[in-house]
């Protein structure tokens, strides 16, 4: 194994406990393995946070282990975008992966200057993999999902297996669990009632809704279970004590509202991290905080220095640095075109609309078919049956700017955009983006080469047609 950079040792005894100074523990004789536990499309959903109507004991558990972060948001909401920004600790727009699954097939890969985590933490002795293979008695398999929006040149990581953990140690290993994935299936053991659910104020008080949101309340509780088993694993393997685990979704809930859009439900997502002796146990932080902070956090903790070039920033540590604001970007999604940026500080989320004639709720094959609310939301809207909050997402077209007050408004109905009192809000608001766009080179807003753009249209009309029998419903170009 290569020798660890003498950094790791002067992190370590410098690393500031949570405990008090009495109660700290022994200083770890080695370097921490770093396991990501990564759900997919899921919200702060869960009961650790305050959801009713969650059953997640595991999950519950690990929160109590270590700490919850009440404000954790992807870059993107939606999977491939986020996930090549979180492997890489950069925004996507910065390096031509903001269009989703974009790049797929056309041999981009990364600027220089811009590597995986896997790549990093290897130069330094670790171990890497993206497991898919769990031992008995585990049953089930690991998704393995990775969906980058690009192509690399080498092997990113070492292994799929977990048993080859324990003899390559320390380890940085990646375990994707997909059940929160549309299609969602109803709970084996203790069903959620749909009559007895608390829908979100977005949707109407629908048996659509509502059983809806109880599948996504079941699938919830699957994850949770199999989350329980990864954790009991690290147990019986004796991996816990010198495993730092994160578990956090790849973005927020898709729910409506929710996942391909700029709201919170579509990048809050939960973060919950344990490292025992050094995290105090039951500790929670409302720090803002990025999903591609964990990666910059990771490194730190690894004792590999975070480039100064890299947009994530440690949260825990001796580097750690609060965030006083959060960015988040989407673009083209399968079909659907659109361009949005976001900026929200503790209180205010901005928004600017870059295509405004577009409206929110745009028909998206693969969503218009997944997603019983879509069409609920459409058919309700035709027949005058919403409530006015309900049906202004339903408008044809959009503000260029929104502004929302996340603590009186914390659905975001009401924007504030032409609001006197707020002007002052707005502006810097404004200017905090438009800085943020030229410090990162967003390159998001750029159009996509036309021969590329078709090649991609075509293949999602090829893999709709195989998911829904449905050759009406093609994408075409804009």
């Amino acid at each position: 194994m290569k020798s660890f950079p003498l950094i790791f040792a002067t992190l370590i005894l410098a690393l500031p406990l949570l405990a008090s100074a009495a109660d700290q523990p022994p200083i770890p004789a080695r370097p921490p393995n770093i396991l990501w536990l990564i759900a997919e499309d899921i919200g702060t959903d869960l009961g650790c946070y305050g959801d009713p109507d969650a059953r997640t004991p595991n999950l519950d558990r690990l929160a109590s282990q270590g700490c919850l972060y009440r404000e954790a948001h992807s870059t993107g909401p939606v999977c491939s975008t986020s996930r090549s920004a979180f492997i890489t600790g950069m925004y996507q727009t910065s390096f031509g992966a903001a269009n989703h699954r974009g790049h797929r097939d056309d041999g981009y890969v990364l600027p220089d200057g811009i590597r995986l985590i896997t790549d990093r933490l290897r130069e330094v002795g670790y171990f890497t993999a993206n497991i898919k293979k769990l031992p008995a008695p585990i049953a089930w398999s690991a998704a393995g999902k990775t969906d980058w929006n690009f192509v690399t040149a080498k092997p990113p990581f070492d292994s799929a297996v977990w048993q080859d953990l324990q003899n390559h140690q320390p380890f940085y290993a990646q375990l994707n669990i997909h059940e929160t994935h549309r299609i969602y299936e109803k709970a084996k053991d203790h069903p959620t009632d749909p009559d007895k659910v608390a829908v979100p104020p977005y949707l109407p008080d629908h048996p659509i809704a509502r059983e809806d949101w109880a599948l996504y309340h079941d699938s919830i509780q699957t994850l949770d279970a199999k989350v329980g088993q990864i954790l009991d694993l690290l147990d019986k393997q004796g991996l816990a004590d010198n495993t730092i685990v994160f578990f956090f979704g790849d973005h927020g809930r898709e729910c409506f509202r929710g996942k391909y859009f700029s709201y919170e439900q579509g990048f809050k997502t939960s973060l919950l991290v344990r490292w025992p002796g050094h995290i105090q146990p039951g500790t929670s932080s409302d720090d803002l905080v990025s999903l591609i902070d964990v990666t910059a956090t990771s490194l730190s903790l690894a004792g590999v220095p975070v480039p100064p070039e890299m947009h994530g920033r440690p949260f825990l540590g001796p580097n750690a640095t609060r965030r006083r604001y959060l960015f988040t970007a989407r673009d083209r999604i399968d079909e659907t075109i659109d361009h949005v940026r976001t900026v929200r500080d503790d209180r205010y989320r901005y928004i600017r609309n870059y295509e405004p004639d577009r409206p929110y709720l745009q028909h998206m094959i693969y969503a218009d078919h997944t997603n019983p609310n879509v069409n609920l939301m459409r058919k309700l809207y035709a027949d005058g049956k919403l409530n006015a909050d309900q049906a202004r997402f339903m408008a044809t077209t959009r503000p260029t700017e929104e502004l929302y007050d996340l603590k009186s408004d914390p659905w975001e109905f009401h924007n504030l955009n032409k609001s006197a009192d707020h002007r002052q809000i707005l502006k810097r608001l404004r200017g905090v983006l438009d800085q943020w766009r030229k410090d990162t080179n967003d390159q998001g807003l750029e159009p996509e080469e036309s021969a590329a753009l078709q090649r991609i249209l075509d293949k999602h009309e090829r893999d709709h047609e195989k998911m829904f029998g449905d050759p009406k419903a093609k994408p075409t170009a804009p």
